[in-house]
């Protein structure tokens, strides 16, 4: 495998059409011979690396170049070979191209997309190679999310050809090639795809497995799974490709803070042999595998058969200067942040997080809500059969990527889109079959702002998850109507549909220092008070029905500018430099209370298991 982060060579089509680069096809030759290029970072968002104001609100292509070098054991016919370029998230539409030969287009970020270049690769005189990627942020009534470009033809007031992207979501449209891209390498026939689905039955543990083989009809495979110490636990010789592993009294994948040893990860090691043409073909994959079950009844969530109470957070990929760019350091920041808080879980609002990100919540066991792009559906228009056709493609995309996760308990196909509207109906009711069918496994979800009377999609999901602001966008700076109102929207939503339910977010903007007594809003004490008020009514309804709670935000995080937004949304209980407010201290001496009373929850499986 082959790195390709770091400085990549920049140029943003600025002329009004933006398609001044495809007119004079800029992937033909270097970039530096088009025109004026800057350096990049990659990963990284471009919006923030730069002076130029104009940068940062860019609408439209954008160009990257960058050149490698392949060794030339990757590139000799005879090595048997397919060399491949993975792109971990390209936002929004992406095309490339290597030596300036096409090899991928794809639409919507957040999500990885890659091309065989072997042909390419091996047809060069040269071990050098350019590799071009040009990149959209333009949103359409028909992207994931969507949006609208919004031309301004009052000449009295604006250029000529002046535009506006509009959008209907509350975070900043970063731009950019946002995660990794690397080269990687297979054997001509090599393995394809691995799912696992693992079960609970009495004191055993059972993964059914199914591997897709490509290049050759004809191999050989073997399975073996390691715990953690590296012993072989169970193993497969010269088996099927789909089938069945089975391990007595196995370690079982649990949430962090519901067991001492969370997030426990066996190693499933599949090799596979192939002989073609008097050439023997070998690849080898490593997949962690967590043994865990999901369960929901009309008031429960359980893991592993035992019920599971989410107290988290909803995050953001976002950080100072990278924008929505993937960072180590930030990433491992906030890791510690959430476990300092006793948090057992988060949303992935509102978009597919970084596979590295999703990495460490299987270690470490942390629950998560993976939700897809569907943040701002407002328009009639988001609703037909052309932005159905893509949500479908988006979502068989993202439960691709993650089935195999154990810490993805829970699919979430929307957030707070117009699910009121007659067009909803069909809308959901087909995206959360589609995703049924896809991942019977797992329950599905979204999340709703509607009123319980309209609401047209919740009555199609597993779980009512629910969004509400009291006492902030309406009844502004009134504390007291808080428990009043949360306890007629649990009350409604459940007596309509009897399934559990949760509050997959509240909070209240608060900038960092600004004290006030009595509380006002924007202060750190109202937001003090808002949490105060949600918790009396959660702990009402957690005897109940309630199986969760998500505080929106884990930090705080940029936004468009507007009136309503000093530097961005400021309802983090941390900033956005990862610092805490007072807020994070109130949450998280109520999450370490609600872990200290579900600690006991899940002790020995069965009573004769593993921890």
């Amino acid at each position: 495998m082959k790195q390709l982060g770091g400085l990549w060579s920049f140029r943003p089509d600025r002329s009004p059409s933006r398609e001044q680069g495809f007119v004079e096809k800029w992937f033909q030759r270097p970039l530096a011979q088009t025109g004026p290029v800057i350096d990049m970072p990659v990963p990284a968002s471009y919006n923030d690396i730069t002076q130029d104001p104009n940068l940062k609100n860019f609408i439209g292509w954008v160009w990257y170049e960058n050149e490698m070098w392949v060794p030339r054991c990757w590139t000799s016919p005879e090595a048997g070979k397919r060399v491949v370029l993975y792109v971990g998230s390209a936002h929004y539409f992406a095309v490339v191209w290597v030596n300036g030969i096409q090899v991928a287009f794809h639409e919507g970020g957040h999500l990885p997309f890659e091309a065989d270049i072997t042909e390419i690769i091996q047809s060069s005189p040269s071990l050098q190679h350019r590799i071009t990627i040009a990149v959209n942020n333009t949103l359409t009534p028909y992207t994931l999310p969507p949006g609208k470009i919004e031309y301004m033809t009052d000449t009295k007031r604006y250029p000529r050809g002046y535009f506006v992207q509009i959008i209907q979501f509350d975070f900043f449209n970063y731009a950019g090639i946002h995660r990794p891209v690397l080269l990687y390498t297979t054997p001509n026939v090599y393995i394809e795809d691995v799912t696992v689905v693992t079960d609970i039955v009495g004191d055993t543990g059972i993964i059914n497995y199914k591997v897709s083989i490509s290049g050759s009809t004809h191999f050989s495979l073997s399975l073996t799974l390691r715990d953690h110490r590296g012993q072989v636990v169970a193993s497969i010789i010269d088996g099927p490709p789909f089938g069945e592993l089975k391990l007595l009294n196995p370690y079982l994948w649990w949430p962090y803070l519901m067991h001492e040893n969370p997030g426990y990860l066996y190693n499933l090691e599949v090799h596979m042999k192939s002989k073609n043409d008097n050439t023997l073909y070998e690849d080898f994959y490593t997949l962690p595998v967590g043994i865990r079950t999901v369960q929901v009844t009309k008031t429960q969530f359980l893991i592993n058969g035992k019920p599971f109470y989410f107290h988290g957070v909803n995050k953001h990929e976002d950080s100072d200067m990278r924008g929505k760019g993937l960072d180590w350091s930030v990433i491992i920041k906030d890791f510690n942040l959430l476990r300092w808080l006793g948090a057992n879980s988060f949303r992935t609002s509102h978009y597919p997080y970084a596979e590295e990100i999703m990495d460490l919540c299987d270690k470490y066991g942390i629950v998560v809500i993976d939700e897809c792009p569907g943040v701002g559906i407002k328009n009639p228009l988001s609703f037909g059969n052309k932005s159905l056709a893509h949500h479908l493609a988006v979502m068989k995309e993202l439960v691709h990527r993650d089935k195999n996760r154990p810490s993805v308990v829970m699919w979430s196909v929307a957030n707070e889109p117009a699910s009121a509207l007659p067009q909803a109906d069909h809308y959901f009711k087909t995206l959360i079959a589609s995703t049924k069918a896809m991942d019977p496994t797992r329950p599905v979800t979204f999340v709703t702002d509607a009123d319980y009377e309209t609401d047209k999609g919740v009555q199609y999901t597993d779980v009512i998850c629910v969004n509400s602001y009291f006492s902030w966008y309406h009844d502004s700076g009134h504390l007291e109507i808080i428990q009043l109102q949360l306890d007629n929207q649990f009350e409604n939503w459940y007596k309509k549909y009897q399934k559990p339910i949760i509050q997959s977010e509240y909070g209240a903007d608060t900038i960092a220092g600004l004290h006030s007594d009595p509380p006002v809003m924007f202060t750190e004490e109202y937001q003090r008070a808002v949490m105060q008020e949600y918790f009396k009514m959660f702990d009402e309804k957690r005897k109940d029905y309630l199986i969760g709670e998500l505080i929106w935000n884990f930090a705080d995080f940029m936004t468009a500018q507007s009136v309503t937004r000093v530097d961005g949304n400021k309802k983090g209980i941390f900033t956005r430099q990862r610092q805490p407010k007072m807020a994070a201290f109130i949450l998280r001496d109520r999450y370490w209370k609600l872990a200290n009373e579900a600690r006991n929850i899940s002790q020995r499986y069965n009573g004769t298991g593993h921890q």
